[in-house]
């Protein structure tokens, strides 16, 4: 029997079974990745969707994903890889890229404005292995890295990443941790610890999704924003906030769309704290 160690849940594996995040397996002394080199969808984006929106704006990211996912939003919008049913499949059929295969085709598409690598799609940190592994070589041939996360994850993960990792978007869903646990399946403390370390070693911008009767409540943004803006003040430097509209998906489809005053009220409500905050999906 061996433990995980990625996250709060830490999961203890025999030998060949599948944690929780589907994506990390069993040895007899040890677990390892069993998505490592997997990945199920490339594309060359605009920075700005990941979002970022300080981070070389008007550039492009080469954005890779696997499968796999440590919670359980009910409102996921990559559902197919992080935790529906279809996501199972692609431990058999998502492609397998070694991190210098992936490392060249980034390189091959500064051509086309590429900066770097960005691991998104599905949670990065439960295969952080091959996003360390991929990202020192994307450093050493003058790449940037990008990573897109939910921020659940031990501190030693981030410890493991963070020489290589320039930038960051992190996923704080809510700041009401009984919702944390009970509807996304995560833990609020973990992200809050992990985005407060993440904000003194790399740029670090932070999305909320107003989901409604979950994120859409003016306190609730109000605690978060100025939770955020001692954060930034800490690190010395400003964390913009994406403030984003809520479509029915998924496992939620028992709500209307976030109404766009909610989505502009509440981004009135961070910047009373916060210098930079954008509103999306709007």
């Amino acid at each position: 029997m061996a433990r995980c160690h990625v996250c709060f849940r830490q999961c203890e594996l025999s030998e060949g079974s599948i944690g929780f995040c589907g994506a990390r397996i069993g040895l007899s002394d040890r677990v390892v990745p069993a998505n490592y080199g997997r990945i199920t969808s490339i594309a060359l984006d605009p920075v700005e969707k990941k979002p970022l929106r300080h981070f070389f704006p008007g550039s492009k990211i080469l954005s890779v994903g696997s499968y796999g996912c440590n919670l359980r939003c009910p409102f996921c919008q990559n559902s197919e890889i992080s935790w529906g049913e279809e996501a199972k499949e692609f431990s058999d059929t998502a492609e397998y890229i070694t991190p210098d295969e992936l490392a060249a085709i980034a390189l091959k598409y500064r051509k086309n404005g590429n900066i770097g690598i960005a691991f998104t799609y599905n949670e990065p940190l439960i295969g952080y292995e091959f996003v360390r592994d991929t990202a020192r070589l994307a450093h050493d041939n003058g790449l940037k890295n990008v990573i897109v996360s939910n921020g659940t994850s031990e501190l030693s993960v981030l410890d493991e990443i963070s020489p290589y990792i320039d930038a960051m978007n992190i996923d704080l869903k809510c700041f009401d941790p009984v919702i944390y646990r009970k509807t996304l399946g995560g833990d609020l403390q973990m992200t809050m610890d992990f985005i407060a370390k993440a904000s003194k070693t790399s740029h670090v911008e932070i999305t909320c999704l107003i989901v409604p009767g979950i994120s859409d409540s003016p306190d609730m943004m109000r605690e978060m924003s100025r939770w955020i803006a001692s954060v930034a003040d800490e690190a010395g430097k400003d964390i913009p906030l994406h403030v984003s509209r809520f479509f029915p998906c998924f496992h939620m489809t028992d709500r209307a769309p976030t109404p766009v005053s909610t989505v502009y009220g509440l981004a009135d409500i961070a910047r009373e704290n916060l210098n930079y905050v954008y509103t999306g999906n709007c």
